[in-house]
């Protein structure tokens, strides 16, 4: 009988080697410098964590309309490429692989940080009950308009060149985010989209945009440099669906058509409770979207070491994402290793700032 997997053995996703089966997951820290351009600081603070088997980077807009809060990163401009080249150069000078992930946050936004004139764009016009990271601190989001029929190809198309950027700039991959109540998965949800035309109704047609979209991705990089995380469950930004299951597995058919290099999935509510159910009293099956996906499964939230050492064992996921856990600990993958205690981090520097509670968090060796 084989031996089984360890959360420090390597292994393939599509086109990736990772050197281990631990992923840095993305994590939203607001220090872009201006002109959403990665600041110099960020080089430092992604090469610190390149022991990570694969980084996947903080959320990054793919227009300027797909900002939803304040100093995050785009990938759109020539300058913003230039400021990821210095990140994928630091992160793969220490050995790391890294992609990043592509991201549209439709109606999570705020007037203040769009282009003049605008406002958040959504499937429909439906305010979303949350707030976001403006100037001011968190303030509700703006009321959205829909968007036409004939916006969406340039949708399309914005995460087609998003895609193409991120291989100038040297990235490993990209993750387009379809999780966590932003564009993508606001046209999944029965709760945020209303839409009557063919991207409103049906499962089909509530899936057809992100179908779309991966589709062009793929065929601009390849599939084996494209993942996907998806949230089925999450109540995150206000988003809700009547039935989750039949959803998220038409989704999963779809991209298991596709060859992708890994699915990325958040177990029960992101960033809090896993035992979310997909309907009252019915369990949500992720084992179901795995079979469907036929994609190397990336698992996500909630994880200490031992869950994650048991997880990738028993195959129930080829990798196990670490969010939080990452921001005070860039040596993570050593402490887990050693089964050594974590040091805490500092929520007051969670959102904006410079160095501290950034790049300051000492590995062990220090």
């Amino acid at each position: 009988m084989p031996d089984r997997p360890s959360l420090f053995d390597p292994v393939r996703l599509g086109e990736l080697q990772l050197a281990n089966r631990i992923a840095m997951a993305p994590l939203t820290r607001n220090r872009a410098a201006p002109g959403r351009v990665p600041s110099p600081l960020a080089a430092t603070y992604y090469a610190q964590r390149a022991s990570a088997g694969l980084i996947v980077t903080e959320a990054t807009q793919i227009s300027p309309l797909g900002q939803g809060y304040l100093d995050t990163p785009g990938i759109y401009s020539a300058e913003q490429v230039e400021g990821w080249k210095a990140v994928t150069r630091a992160v793969h000078e220490a050995g790391g692989r890294i992609v990043v992930q592509l991201w549209h946050v439709g109606r999570i936004s705020h007037v203040s940080l769009l282009p003049e004139g605008e406002v958040p764009v959504a499937p429909s016009a439906i305010r979303a009950n949350t707030k976001t990271f403006t100037a001011n601190g968190f303030e509700d989001v703006s009321e959205p308009r829909a968007l036409r029929l004939d916006e969406l190809p340039g949708i399309v198309a914005d995460y087609r060149r998003a895609a193409a950027n991120a291989i100038e700039a040297g990235f490993d991959g990209v993750e387009v985010h379809a999780a966590n109540g932003y564009l993508l998965d606001q046209f999944l949800r029965s709760g945020s989209n209303h839409r009557t035309d063919a991207y409103g109704g049906s499962i089909e047609n509530r899936a057809r945009l992100l179908v779309e979209v991966m589709q062009a991705v793929t065929a601009e990089i390849g599939a084996g440099r494209t993942g996907i995380r998806l949230s089925p469950v999450t109540p995150a930004n206000d988003v809700s669906d009547a039935d989750p299951q039949p959803l998220f597995e038409h989704v999963a058919e779809r991209l298991g058509g596709l060859g992708l290099a890994f699915v990325h999935v958040i177990e029960g509510a992101t960033g809090g409770p896993r035992d979310v159910p997909a309907r009252e009293g019915e369990a949500f099956d992720y084992a179901a979207l795995r079979r469907l996906a036929k994609a190397p499964w990336i698992v996500n939230n909630g994880y200490d070491g031992a869950l994650a050492e048991r997880t990738v064992a028993t195959g129930e996921a080829d990798v196990v994402a670490f969010g939080r856990p990452f921001i005070s600990n860039p040596d993570l993958v050593e402490r887990l290793r050693r089964e050594l205690p974590l040091a805490p981090s500092d929520r007051a520097t969670y959102y904006g700032g410079g160095a501290r509670g950034y790049t300051d968090y000492p590995a062990l060796a220090a």
